[in-house]
């Protein structure tokens, strides 16, 4: 997978475990950041201002994200569907492959609580990559 847009989050006192390294639940956190930012960046929308649900999420965890790393996460979006987005990641602790991820928004229209499809404006700015 190619993974056209990457972005560099920080490592929250918060986000470590007893065990001294990030807890695998803040991993789920970190893809939402990068997703949002990604929505910014190439939708040029927040998904705060958009009607999407997050219908799938899958992490696959490789080596554990000390407290001192530099976490970068890297996306791509594989294929596009009519309302659904699904987005491949892999977090990265310093350069690193710390784990892989997939996750699937639907496109929902807010009023209904139905899928709409993925306006040509979004379909036109996505980087559809491939696996």
């Amino acid at each position: 997978m190619e993974y056209p847009y990457e972005v560099d989050l920080d490592v929250r006192l918060r986000d470590i475990d007893f065990m001294g390294h990030v807890n695998n639940a803040t991993y789920a956190t970190y893809l939402e950041q990068a997703r949002e930012a990604y929505f910014q960046d190439v939708l040029g929308v927040s998904l705060t201002e958009v009607g999407t649900v997050l219908a799938r999420l899958e992490i696959d965890y490789t080596r554990p994200i000390g407290a001192d790393a530099d976490v970068t996460v890297a996306l791509g979006v594989p294929e596009l569907g009519t309302s659904s987005l699904p987005l491949e990641y892999e977090i990265r602790a310093d350069g690193e492959r710390a784990a892989t991820a997939r996750t699937v928004q639907v496109l929902v229209d807010e009023s209904t609580g139905s899928s709409e499809p993925l306006p040509e404006q979004w379909r036109e700015r996505i980087d559809v990559t491939g696996t």
